[in-house]
């Protein structure tokens, strides 16, 4: 069974390819862009990548001979060595903190005559925020979930809020009304001074009844 044997064979035999791939690399390495068809930039970009990385184990390396080591694959692979003296000693400062993805593929349409699908192929800059894209992305994502989180938090509390004091409110009001209701009616107390005009009252039928006796006496005593 041929799993993981998939490879770009593009139409041409073994040796026609290995040719052809080191040809467009030293394209690549020497302008940084290049123009060709969408499926010889898909089998490009493993093939420079591979290369990229043999850069990159050479400036780490702190032997020499492996670096002359490293030097000597990738001029076995790409047939030029001043291109590869331009990748080992110029550009690879661009890829060392990189752990991958040192090339981009850009789509450009059909080329006309035999409408072939056309694309880009090029470096990416060390200073290009592309790869800082998707943790930007999945940062502000975090972000707005925390930011919905935090509305609605607040949006349950402010409606809860009122509620509380409305009930708070009027707590004290009802228990201050049941100890009204539950506290008896006191009898209003006479005053001393009503009780003494009551009594003054009570007597002044007496004397008046007196006068009156008198009054009827008098006219007997003239006749």
């Amino acid at each position: 069974m041929r799993h993981s044997k998939r490879k770009h064979k593009l139409g041409v035999s073994g040796p026609h390819r290995s040719a052809m791939m080191g040809n467009l690399a030293v394209a690549l390495i020497t302008h940084g862009r290049i123009e060709t068809t969408l499926a010889k930039a898909k089998a490009l970009r493993p093939f420079i990548e591979k290369i990229v990385t043999l850069a990159k184990k050479a400036e780490k390396a702190n032997d020499a001979a492996r670096k002359l080591h490293f030097r000597r694959l990738a001029i076995a692979r790409v047939r030029d060595k001043q291109a590869v003296a331009q990748l080992f000693d110029e550009r690879v400062t661009e890829f060392v903190d990189r752990p991958g993805g040192y090339t981009r593929i850009y789509k450009i349409g059909q080329r006309i005559g035999d409408a072939a699908e056309m694309a880009l192929i090029e470096f990416i800059d060390g200073s290009d925020e592309g790869y800082e894209g998707p943790k930007k992305k999945a940062a502000k994502k975090s972000a707005k979930k925390a930011a919905k989180k935090k509305a609605a938090k607040k949006a349950v509390a402010a409606e809860d809020a009122p509620a509380d004091e409305e009930e708070d409110a009027a707590k004290p009001a009802a228990a201050e009304a049941a100890e009204e209701s539950s506290e008896p009616a006191a009898a209003p107390e006479p005053k001393e001074e009503d009780a003494a005009g009551s009594k003054d009252a009570a007597a002044s039928p007496g004397e008046d009844a007196a006068g009156s006796k008198d009054a009827a006496a008098e006219p007997k005593k003239d006749a």
